[in-house]
């Protein structure tokens, strides 16, 4: 309780216990582990007329049938992600980020305005299980995953006597132009490298000195293999037989 009066306090808000508390607010937003998003609306069934009432969650993952217990009482449902990473020491602005949005049409449009307050960019997403799952997947893939890959970098620096520290300061640099080279270029464009030259006696020294670093290996071959799936390479065939059958 006292973080949530602490985080009250800077929004300038006020926390209270739902206990026996009558919600007099139009929107009322559940920002809750996905876990948590059904038992949490339906705690509060008696604490508000829900009709004419929009409810919210924040879940990537979930679509706003997670709140169907609010929406069987007359409230307009939705669910409403920021496709952005939040972690502690870091408040990144959402002017700019997307937002996925589902629901009824009523709690959509207040979402949307809401984001539109915000200066994030909404977009729709079907009401659709697989499908926020898969878009979930992708937000995966683009920041919590990404981290995964930069902390295997800075085990494989280390085997080459660098510092982790020092590592994460020298891989900044291509790291930025990496990203400038995606967003100005697309994927294809920016792939350089080893994979891309089809250079296959370089990919077989990297497998070779990999073995000396736990795990790591197996994230080179499995983003070797993605490579060759996605993007431009030469000598594709002796590529894929070095990562594929003599790679295990």
């Amino acid at each position: 309780m006292r973080r949530a009066r602490r985080l009250a306090r800077e929004v300038r808000a006020t926390a209270v216990s739902f206990a026996g508390t009558h919600i007099r607010a139009d929107v009322i937003w559940f920002c809750v582990p996905d876990g948590a998003i059904a038992s949490a609306a339906a705690s509060l069934i008696g604490a508000a007329d829900w009709k004419e009432k929009v409810t919210l969650h924040s879940s990537g993952a979930l679509t706003s049938s997670e709140l169907d217990v609010l929406h069987q009482r007359g409230a307009a449902v939705a669910s409403v992600h920021p496709l952005m990473t939040f972690v502690r020491g870091s408040r990144p602005p959402l002017a700019g980020v997307p937002f996925a949005v589902e629901g009824d049409p009523k709690a959509v449009r207040t979402a949307r305005a809401i984001i539109r307050d915000l200066r994030g960019q909404p977009f729709a997403i079907r009401k659709k299980k697989d499908q926020k799952e898969v878009y979930h997947a992708w937000g995966m893939f683009a920041s919590p995953l990404l981290t995964a890959l930069l902390a295997a970098s800075e085990r494989v620096a280390m085997a080459a006597g660098v510092t982790r520290k020092a590592a994460r300061e020298r891989m900044l640099p291509i790291l930025t132009q990496t990203l400038s080279n995606y967003s100005r270029l697309g994927a294809p464009s920016s792939f350089s490298g080893p994979i891309a030259r089809g250079d296959v006696a370089t990919v077989r020294k990297h497998l070779k000195v990999l073995q000396r670093v736990p795990g790591a290996r197996e994230v080179y071959i499995a983003l070797a293999r993605s490579a060759l799936r996605d993007l431009p390479a030469k000598n594709r065939a002796p590529l894929d037989k070095l990562l594929g059958t003599n790679a295990k």
